[in-house]
């Protein structure tokens, strides 16, 4: 076929009759509405993305700046707005480097195995209400799958690969230890993480994220009534993302620089940008499970039909609020907290985290059955029984923890006996090594 008889084959096409007109209020009729939604959406969020997780580096910088009292970026650009767009070029200027006994397509795939991950667990992820458009109402989720949930934990769970991969494709011992180091703690966490999200489909009753989002609308967010679960997922996040107190596989005091150490330009930078989209990726997925996703507290409107254009800024809006503010957290608690020890953070996971989460299923299962056995509808008075059984169980669980158990051996074991007694010795000691005449 000539290239003239294929613009004539593409303009007999009748447009009309593939994107034919829909209600805006449903779904739409069309396949190829589907496949052109999903192209458009793949290009936005995609762009959106990218952009967000550039500009995540300048907010870190401008954050550490803030916390210590200085500027910051602040030359290149207005308000130092083009550092992110300078340290890009700088990268992709800058000469790669691959080691003489490296395997050399193992090392050259790993930062891809890093990044690609965290990019696609956004593709389930609804960010706002649906649009409606004369073609039919769409998801703002780019694939809006029945088993959203499911895809985030498989999707996610291979980023430990890259980070395995370019430890032991490096040949340095260093970057090995590293890529060791976070094989145990990714393993460790993610079983933690997953097990503290159980109780949140045990009130959704539904593995769709879109489902979570509409449950929470009408029995309020998940973190009043999952409170416990909450907290555990949001621990584990931070071990699973590698970031301070849990970046033990970079330990630069440590281990030179981790994992990366023998990695330069741009692949070294993949290592970096895969950090801020896990950040980014589990900030959203934090707001979805635990804080209504889109939906705008205190109001209904937002989750009921008719939906239109305003709804989905909003809600959007709503969404991205959310999520700023769990990215917020996650360079406060870098800039604010020292780095755990190896065996301190092994022993969190598996001591602490672990039993907590399985119990706290348990808990949840048995607290919902009983409800529904008494009859309580799911509603403002479920959520509330749940609300005051996480606040009883949060006493007991600080109690419990507040025993010199919570991170062995940095808790301190001495009663208030033996605490004076070391204090009066130290004074003793004191005096007697003033010098003479002081005393």
């Amino acid at each position: 076929m000539t290239a003239s008889s294929m613009l004539q084959a593409v303009a007999a096409l009748d447009v009309a009759a593939l994107f034919p007109k829909a209600d805006p209020q449903q779904a739409p009729v069309a396949i190829a509405t589907y496949v052109a939604a999903s192209v458009v959406k793949m290009l936005a969020v995609f762009t959106m993305w990218l952009g967000m997780v550039a500009y995540l580096t300048l907010a870190e910088r401008k954050f550490a700046a803030w916390f210590q009292d200085r500027r910051g970026p602040n030359r290149v650009g207005p308000w130092g707005l083009l550092q992110p767009v300078a340290d890009g070029l700088k990268n992709f200027m800058k000469e790669e480097t691959n080691p003489d006994f490296a395997d050399r397509w193992l090392f050259i795939l790993a930062p891809a195995l890093a990044f690609v991950p965290a990019m696609l667990t956004w593709a389930v992820l609804p960010i706002a209400a649906p649009l409606p458009t004369p073609w039919g109402l769409i998801d703002m989720a780019v694939a809006p799958m029945p088993i959203g949930f499911l895809y985030v934990l498989a999707i996610s769970s291979l980023g430990v690969y890259g980070i395995v991969l370019a430890g032991w494709a490096s040949n340095n011992k260093y970057a090995l230890l590293g890529g060791l180091r976070s094989s145990a703690q990714m393993v460790s966490y993610e079983i933690a993480m997953g097990m503290s999200t159980i109780p949140v489909l045990l009130l959704a009753g539904n593995v769709s994220l879109t489902s979570i989002v509409q449950q929470q609308a009408s029995m309020g967010w998940n973190v009043l009534s999952l409170t416990v679960a909450w907290f555990t997922f949001l621990v584990a996040a931070f071990a699973e993302t590698n970031r301070l107190p849990f970046d033990l596989p970079e330990a630069e005091s440590e281990l030179v620089a981790g994992y990366h150490t023998e990695y330069s330009g741009m692949k070294f930078s993949m290592f970096f940008i895969a950090e801020y989209a896990n950040m980014a990726t589990v900030s959203g997925l934090t707001a979805t499970l635990f804080f209504g996703g889109w939906d705008i507290p205190f109001t209904a409107w937002d989750n009921v039909a008719p939906y239109s254009v305003l709804k989905t800024v909003l809600t959007f809006g709503a969404f991205m609020t959310k999520m700023a503010s769990f990215l917020f957290l996650f360079m406060w608690i870098r800039w604010t907290l020292p780095r755990f020890r190896y065996d301190q953070l092994m022993s969190l996971g598996w001591s602490i985290m672990l039993p907590v989460a399985l119990g706290y299923i348990v808990v949840v299962a048995g607290a919902t059955l009983a409800l529904d056995a008494a009859g309580v509808a799911r509603g403002p008075l479920f959520s509330l029984a749940l609300l005051a059984m996480n606040i009883v169980l949060i006493a007991g669980l600080l109690r419990w923890l507040d025993r010199g158990k919570l991170i062995s051996p940095a808790s301190a074991r001495l009663g208030a006996t033996d605490l004076s007694r070391l204090r009066a010795r130290g004074d003793a000691g004191s005096l007697r090594t003033l010098p003479k005449g002081e005393g």
